[in-house]
């Protein structure tokens, strides 16, 4: 597949991750009052909106807000361009490998718009079972950890050719 057509593809699913993510959050937060919850399958998934002014699992979110919006924004400009930079030296073949980072970028890109509209990030999805909950995350969240998964998956069953270290090479006739 010719490169041009590649990258358009992948800005694609990215664009369209965006799209999703900050449709439903709009669509929480006009529907749903601040805290909110709505049980969907009790004892298990609620649509519950929060603010998550802090990283992952709400990590810094007691931290200044000065310091949180020049932390999320520096660490965020040297993620998506790692993932820009990781994204085009992929080789051309590898599609998971681009699905994959082209996935996280899309989350990246989502959950960076919130911060610099909102100053944290609007989370919605609440997965529990009675009184333990996962921390609420969205969909800017999920392409994030599948992508990685993904990623992983892919670079751990992932085949190379290994040159052979000097001793391993066979003996010249």
């Amino acid at each position: 597949m010719r490169r041009p057509f590649r990258y358009l593809f992948l800005a694609l699913l990215a664009c369209t991750i965006v799209v999703i993510d900050q449709a439903t959050k709009l669509s929480i937060m006009q529907a749903m009052r601040l805290d909110e919850s709505i049980p969907i399958i009790p004892n298990l998934f609620s649509l519950t909106y929060i603010r998550n002014p802090g990283a992952a699992f709400g990590l810094l979110a007691g931290s200044s807000n000065a310091f949180r919006m020049v932390f999320f924004g520096v660490t965020s400009l040297f993620a998506l361009a790692l993932l820009g930079t990781i994204l085009f030296r992929l080789p051309e073949k590898d599609w998971m490998g681009q699905l994959s980072v082209a996935g996280i970028l899309g989350g990246a890109i989502g959950n960076l718009i919130d911060r610099l509209q909102y100053g944290e990030v609007i989370d919605f999805l609440d997965v529990y079972v009675d009184s333990y909950h996962w921390p609420a995350f969205n969909v800017a969240d999920s392409a994030i950890s599948v992508g990685v998964v993904f990623l992983i998956i892919h670079f751990a069953f992932e085949k190379k050719d290994v040159p052979l270290l000097p001793h391993e090479l066979p003996p010249a006739s």
